[in-house]
C-alpha cells in the first residue's frame, strides 16, 4: 500500500521511493501465506516423506514480541483468514493455493499448567480432524484408545472432554471416530470379536500382525515405527511419539479427503518450566508432523536452532531448524521478496534497533541510496524504543523539515511528538489519563502503587490503564507493568495536551509516588526482608526525589542503612544526572550510596575522594553524614592510610550513633593491622552481631595460628549471620573459614572455598573474591604453579585499588616457599613483605614469614601476641612441616 501522506508531502514525490511499512499486519500475513504456499509445495513433491526424521524441518514460523502487542490478536486473524475468505482482511489479498487446510488455534496459557496438559493440545488437533474429515485415523486412533484405557481407566473419553470443554457440540465425535477405527483394524485382520474387546488385546493382535507382514494390517496401519510405538508403554512420553502415526494416518488419506493441518501455538511462553519438558513435547508435535504446518506466538525467540539446547530438547542446533537460526534476522518490515528468504522467525510490536535502521533506511530512498542519513536514523531510533509509530512520525518530520528547503540534522529528532501522545490519550478516559501521567514517574509498578501514585482510593482505573497495549507486562517482575519508554518520553516532555501537568502537579505526584513506595517497602518488611524490593525502592526513590527536588526524604534513610548493613553491593544504576555536582539532599544520598556500591568495581582512592567530596557539600542528612565518614574510613584502610582510617573510625565511634559499633570493629581491626593483638582481643566483647564480633576474633587466631581456634569463630559467625539472613556476612564468613583451614586441611579447604564461591555469587564483594583466590594459592602451597598464580593476582589487586592484599599474597608466598625449602625465594619474599609493612601495618605478617621457615627475627619485634612469641612461632612452623607431611604422602 501507498503512503499516501508521504506521496503529497513534496512537489516532486517522483524524486524519492516511498515504502509503507506499517499496514494492519498485511507484512506478516504476507509472511505466513508465502511461507504456507511452500510448505504446500514441498510436502506435494515426490521426494517429501512423512517418515523421514532426519530432514530438516521448515514447517514452523514464528512471530515473537513482547506482551500487549498482538500477537494473540495476529494469531486470531490469521486462523480467520484461512477458515473462511470473508473473514480476511481484504487488504491482505486472496492465497495463491488451492488445497484444502485446516487451521487450529490452541491458546497454550490454558495448556501449560503441568506436562500432562500435552494432552489437550493432541486431543485438540485430533478433535479438529474428526470434525474436518468425519473419519478415522486408524493407526493413531488404536494407540489413543490405548493410552486412554491405561491412563484414564474408567474414565469415558467423551465425558473427558466435555468437562474440559475442549469441543462442545463435538465431544462425541472423536469417541466414535475412535470406535470406528478399532472396527476397521479389527476388520482388517479379520478379528470382529475383537471390536469390543480391551485396548490392549487390539493392540497386541495388530501389532503381531504388522510383525508377520500381514498385508491388510500395513495397509491400514505400516507406519515403519507403529508395532514398536504400540509396544512402549503408553504414558506421556509414548503419547508425545503418537503424532508421527498422525502424520502417518494423514499422508494416506485419499486424494478427495486430502487436508493440510495449519495449527496455532498462541502465548507460548507459558510452556515455560525450569527443564523445558512441556516445551519437549510440543517440539516432538512440530518435528514428527512433517505435513503440517506450525505458527507459533510468544513474548521470545523459539530457541531451537541454539546447540546450547542440545540435550534440553531432541532436535536442536541450525542444522535441523535452518529457518529459526539466529542469522535470519526479525524483519518486521521486509521486503516483498524476504517472504521466501527461508528466515522464519519475525519480530513484532517494538522493534529491535537493528529492526528500526532496516525500516529507516528502506522507508525513504534516492537513487538507490537511503535518504534518510545515518547519524539522523541512529538518533530517531534511539528516541523511539522500537515504537513502530514514532519511527512513522520521525520520518513524517523529516519530510517536513526537508519540504522548508533546510536539510534536517540530528538535533531535530531529539524529541517527542505531540501527535504520538494524542492518539495514546484519544481513547483513554480522564481517570486513565491522570494514571497514564502518575505511572510515567515509575519505572516500574503494580497496581497498587499506581493507584497510590494518582492518589486514587480504587484500583478498577489501574486495571483498566494495565490492561491497554500501551502497557507491558512481565508477571515474574518485581513490579509486572511498565509504561512504553517512548510514550513516557512523550508523556514527561507534555506541553502541548489540554490537561497537561504543572511543574507542581508533577511535584505532588512525585511525593506521592516515594511514599507509596516507602509504604510498600515497610509493610514487605514488616512480614518478610526482601533484599530485591529494598534495591528497587531505592532505585526508584532515589530517583524521584533528585529529579523532583523532593526534601522529605524520610524512608530512604532507613533503607540506606539497610541496604549498606549486608555488603552485598548490587548496583543502583541510577541515571547520571546533566549536573553530575550534587545540589541537593537526595542528589547527595544518591551519590553517597553510589560511591559506596561502586567501590567494588573502583580504586579505592576514587572511592575516598568520592565521599569526601559528598561530605563537603553539606548536604547529607544528618542521619546519615556517619555512613560518608565511616565508609571514607574503610577506604582509607583498603588504601594502608591508616591515620586516616584511625580517625575516621574514632571519629564515628565517638559520635556513638548508629555505625559506633562497625567503627569500633574498625578501630579493632586497626589495633590488629598493628601487631596490637591483645588491644584488638580487648575489644571484642563490646562489639556483638552489629560489630561482627565472631570475624574480628577468628582474624585474631588465624594470624597467630591458633587455626582450630579461628574455624571455630568463623563457623559461629557464619551461623549466626544466617540467623540474621545476612547473606554479605555470611559469604565473608566463609571465605574467612576458608583461609583458615588452608593452613591445615588442603583437601576440606577445597570444599569450604568450593561454598565461598557459590555464597559470593551475585554478592559483588570484590575485596572478598580475590581473598578467596588468595585461599586458593594457600591450600595449593607446595605445588608447582603457584608463583605464577601469584603474580597474575597481584595485578588484578593493584586495578582493584586493594593494596592490603598484595600483604595476603606474599604470605602465602612465604608459606609456599617455606614448605618448598625455597631459602632464596622465601628470602626475597620476606624482602617484598618488609617493604609492603613498612609502616608498621600488617608487620606481624614479616614476623609469620620467619616464623615458617624458622628464621630468627633480624631485630626486636613490636608485635604484641596474645600468647609467647615462642608459642606463635612454634604453630606456625608447625604448619609448614604439617604440609610437607601431607605433599610426601600424596606422593
Amino acid at each position: 500500500m501507498a503512503d499516501l501522506r508521504a506521496l503529497f508531502s513534496s512537489n516532486d514525490p517522483s524524486s524519492f521511493d516511498v515504502a509503507e511499512a506499517f499496514t494492519d499486519r498485511h507484512s506478516q500475513w504476507v509472511l505466513v501465506a508465502a511461507a504456507l504456499e511452500e510448505h504446500l509445495r514441498r510436502i506435494a513433491g515426490p521426494s517429501f516423506d512423512v517418515e523421514d526424521l532426519e530432514a530438516p524441518r521448515s514447517n514452523v514460523i514464528v512471530f515473537h514480541g513482547v506482551g500487549g502487542v498482538g500477537k494473540s490478536t495476529l494469531l486470531r486473524k490469521i486462523e480467520a483468514a484461512l477458515t473462511a475468505a470473508e473473514h480476511r482482511p481484504e487488504q491482505w489479498g486472496a492465497p495463491t493455493w488451492t488445497d484444502r487446510v485446516l487451521p487450529i488455534r490452541i491458546d497454550l496459557s490454558r495448556a501449560a499448567s503441568t506436562g500432562s496438559d500435552f494432552e489437550r493440545v493432541i486431543l485438540t488437533i485430533r478433535l479438529a480432524l474428526a470434525e474436518a474429515l468425519g473419519r478415522p485415523m486408524p493407526s493413531f486412533d488404536v494407540a489413543l484408545r490405548n493410552y486412554w484405557e491405561h491412563v484414564h481407566p474408567g474414565e469415558p473419553l467423551d465425558e473427558y472432554i466435555r468437562r474440559s470443554g475442549l469441543a462442545g457440540k463435538f465431544a462425541d465425535m472423536l469417541p466414535q471416530q475412535l470406535q470406528a477405527g478399532v472396527g476397521e483394524v479389527a476388520a482388517a485382520l479379520a478379528l470382529p470379536g475383537l471390536v469390543g474387546s480391551v485396548a490392549g488385546q487390539l493392540t497386541s493382535a495388530l501389532v503381531n500382525a504388522l510383525r508377520e507382514r500381514h498385508e491388510r494390517a500395513q495397509a491400514l496401519a505400516g507406519a515403519t515405527r507403529t508395532a514398536a510405538l504400540l509396544e512402549a508403554t503408553p504414558d506421556l512420553e509414548a503419547l508425545s511419539y503418537y503424532p508421527h502415526l498422525l502424520a502417518w494416518d494423514l499422508s494416506r488419506l485419499p486424494a478427495k479427503k486430502r487436508i493440510v493441518p495449519v495449527v496455532l501455538l498462541d502465548t507460548f511462553e507459558d510452556t515455560a518450566d525450569r527443564h523445558r519438558d512441556f516445551e519437549r513435547l510440543l517440539q516432538r508435535l512440530v518435528w514428527l508432523m512433517p505435513g503440517t504446518f506450525f505458527v507459533i506466538g510468544g513474548r521470545s525467540r523459539l530457541p531451537w536452532a541454539d546447540p546450547a539446547l542440545h540435550g534440553q530438547l531432541d532436535w536442536t542446533g541450525p542444522a535441523a531448524w535452518p529457518g529459526l537460526a539466529a542469522s535470519s534476522a526479525s524483519l518486521t518490515v521486509p521486503q516483498p521478496r524476504a517472504a521466501g528468504s527461508g528466515a522464519r522467525q519475525y519480530l513484532i510490536g517494538d522493534l529491535s534497533p537493528e529492526d528500526c535502521e532496516t525500516h529507516l533506511t528502506r522507508r525513504l530512498v534516492q537513487d538507490g541510496q537511503p535518504l534518510i542519513g545515518a547519524d539522523i536514523r541512529a538518533a530517531i531510533t534511539a528516541r523511539s524504543h522500537g515504537l513502530p509509530l514514532h519511527l512513522d512520525l520521525a520520518v513524517s518530520r523529516f519530510l517536513e523539515i526537508r519540504r522548508t528547503g533546510r536539510t534536517p540534522t540530528t538535533a531535530d529528532f531529539d524529541c517527542t511528538f505531540p501527535a504520538l501522545l494524542a492518539r495514546t490519550l484519544s481513547d483513554l478516559t480522564p481517570e486513565e489519563r491522570h494514571l497514564l501521567r502518575s505511572v510515567a514517574l515509575l519505572d516500574a509498578f503494580d497496581l497498587d502503587l499506581a493507584t497510590q501514585t494518582a492518589g486514587f482510593t480504587h484500583q478498577a482505573a489501574a486495571r483498566r490503564l494495565a490492561e491497554r497495549p500501551l502497557i507491558s507486562e512481565n508477571p515474574y517482575a518485581l513490579w509486572p507493568y511498565h509504561l512504553h519508554r517512548a510514550i513516557r518520553s512523550a508523556v514527561q516532555d507534555d506541553e502541548h495536551s489540554d490537561d497537561r501537568w504543572t511543574n507542581a502537579d508533577w511535584h505532588q505526584a512525585a511525593t506521592r509516588a516515594l511514599a507509596a513506595l516507602g509504604d510498600q517497602w515497610a509493610k514487605t518488611t514488616a512480614l518478610a526482608p526482601s533484599r530485591m524490593l529494598l534495591v528497587a525502592c531505592l532505585r526508584q526513590g532515589l530517583r524521584l526525589a533528585r529529579d523532583h527536588g523532593l526534601t522529605g526524604l524520610g524512608w530512604l534513610i532507613e533503607a540506606a542503612y539497610v541496604y549498606t548493613d549486608d555488603s552485598v553491593w548490587e548496583p543502583l544504576a541510577l541515571p547520571t544526572p546533566a549536573d553530575p555536582a550534587p545540589d541537593t539532599p537526595a542528589d547527595a544520598v544518591a551519590e553517597l550510596l553510589t560511591a559506596i556500591a561502586r567501590r567494588q568495581h573502583e580504586h579505592r582512592q576514587r572511592t575516598a575522594d568520592r565521599l569526601t567530596a559528598v561530605l563537603d557539600t553539606g548536604l547529607l542528612p544528618a542521619e546519615l553524614t556517619e555512613m560518608a565518614l565511616y565508609y571514607r574510613a574503610k577506604a582509607h584502610k583498603d588504601l594502608s592510610h591508616n591515620a586516616a582510617a584511625r580517625t575516621g573510625m574514632q571519629q564515628v565511634a565517638d559520635a556513638d550513633g548508629r555505625l559506633a559499633p562497625k567503627a569500633r570493629r574498625g578501630l579493632a581491626n586497626l589495633a590488629r593491622l598493628a601487631g596490637d593483638f591483645p588491644t584488638a582481643l580487648a575489644a571484642v566483647p563490646t562489639l556483638g552481631w552489629t560489630g561482627r564480633h565472631h570475624r574480628v576474633l577468628g582474624d585474631i587466631h588465624w594470624s597467630q595460628a591458633d587455626t582450630a581456634q579461628a574455624v571455630a569463630a568463623f563457623e559461629a559467625g557464619r551461623a549466626e549471620a544466617e540467623q540474621h539472613g545476612a547473606a554479605g556476612e555470611r559469604a565473608m564468613m566463609q571465605v574467612r573459614l576458608a583461609l583458615a583451614v588452608s593452613f591445615t586441611d588442603p583437601d576440606r579447604a577445597d570444599d569450604e572455598l568450593a561454598l565461598a564461591h557459590q555464597l559470593l555469587d551475585g554478592l559483588d564483594q570484590r575485596s572478598n573474591t580475590l581473598l578467596a583466590q588468595v585461599v586458593a594459592l594457600i591450600k595449593d602451597a607446595g605445588t608447582s604453579d603457584v608463583t605464577d598464580r601469584a603474580q597474575s593476582l597481584n595485578a588484578e589487586i593493584e586495578a582493584a585499588g586493594l593494596p592490603f592484599l598484595h600483604r595476603f599474597v606474599e604470605l602465602a608466598l612465604a608459606f609456599h616457599h617455606a614448605v618448598r625449602g625455597e631459602d632464596q625465594a622465601l628470602a626475597a619474599t620476606i624482602d617484598r613483605l618488609r617493604t609492603l609493612t613498612a609502616t608498621g601495618d600488617f608487620a606481624y605478617f614479616t614476623d609469620i614469614a620467619h616464623f615458617m621457615a624458622a628464621l630468627p627475627l633480624p631485630g626486636p619485634s613490636t608485635t604484641r601476641w596474645t600468647t609467647s612469641e615462642d608459642d606463635v612461632r612454634s604453630a606456625w612452623r608447625g604448619l609448614v612441616q604439617a604440609r610437607q607431611e601431607h605433599l610426601l604422602a600424596g606422593n
